[in-house]
């Protein structure tokens, strides 16, 4: 992620001397991402992720550090958090909450195919199947209330038409009843630069920082809206049906959640065309920032508030 807390090497050396992962070698800062500060740490006992989180609340923080600890445990590709010598995930440094996690192998693929989707439907299904035995509670708190509270502070930043259509898609979007749809689990940001492929298997899904208690299907729009959306940020039938194809193997779809696919669809493109417009144009600073374009997914929305039915039927209804 993004640098915002800068840290010497003494700094991490005696840190360090709180946990049984041996001395520190080199550590070097990890540009992707906006939320936290990471840095990978080489010991001589191997290599790790620290991360220093910037704005995550402490009660949060043992959410997402209890999940992670709870998928790993049942064989699940995800950075497995490191305990230190209290037997404790979350610690602190530079007056921040910190945590170490395992390093995972492999690296992002851009370009994704059919089999590459169908890997990433068919892990997504394992997460949200095993987050039933997670016994953690978060409320989503970039939902609706989310959405509803941040617009109209980049409204300043955007012309009329632009500012009426996030409106549009607001007021439709808390029409809906959504309440029979199941809960559980989520991922929340299962994008292409969070799922780190070794060779033709998944090495690792990362980033669980906005993983929350929610919408399952929701969940799913959010994956097929990265994963399978094209060079003009309109759906690939194809490699969408890959990846719904082998999630519902895993997790059958309920009648009610394949009647809300398409208004699921414009619910995931609106949170992240809204968020990385405050990103950018409420940015925080960073010694090492990196943020994300916000026009994919308003052509995204753009598209679904005229086309999202015709993708009704990605889902088969058996």
């Amino acid at each position: 992620m993004s640098v915002f807390t800068t840290i010497s090497q003494s700094d991490v050396s005696r840190w360090l001397e709180t946990y049984s992962i041996g001395d520190l070698i080199k550590f070097q800062g990890i540009s992707s991402g906006i939320e936290n500060t990471n840095y990978f740490l080489d010991t001589d006992r191997g290599r790790f992720v620290l991360t220093i989180f910037e704005k995550l609340k402490h009660a949060e923080l043992f959410y997402y550090l209890g999940l992670m600890s709870h998928l790993a445990k049942h064989g699940l590709p995800v950075p497995n958090p490191v305990a230190n010598r209290n037997n404790e995930f979350l610690g602190e440094l530079k007056k921040k909450p910190a945590a170490i996690v395992s390093y995972l192998k492999g690296k992002p693929v851009i370009k994704p195919d059919l089999k590459h989707c169908a890997q990433v439907g068919k892990t997504l299904a394992h997460i949200h199947q095993t987050g039933f035995s997670y016994e953690g509670v978060l409320d989503n708190v970039m939902g609706k209330s989310w959405w509803e509270s941040k617009a109209p502070e980049i409204y300043p930043f955007l012309d009329k038409k632009t500012r009426d259509l996030i409106q549009e898609e607001i007021e439709f979007q808390s029409s809906l009843n959504n309440k029979n749809l199941p809960k559980g689990i989520i991922h929340a940001d299962m994008f292409r630069d969070n799922v780190l492929f070794d060779g033709e298997i998944i090495g690792g899904v990362i980033d669980f920082y906005f993983a929350c208690n929610d919408l399952l299907v929701y969940d799913l729009a959010i994956t097929v809206n990265d994963w399978c959306r094209t060079e003009n940020s309109a759906l690939d039938v194809n490699t969408a049906k890959s990846l719904i194809t082998s999630y519902t193997k895993i997790r059958t779809l309920t009648s009610n959640e394949i009647e809300a696919w398409p208004s699921m669809l414009r619910a995931a493109a609106l949170r992240f065309w809204i968020s990385r417009l405050y990103d950018l144009y409420l940015p925080r600073s960073g010694e090492l920032t990196h943020s994300h374009p916000p026009l994919p997914f308003q052509r995204l929305v753009e598209h679904y508030s005229k086309f999202s039915e015709k993708y009704a039927d990605l889902i088969d209804r058996k």
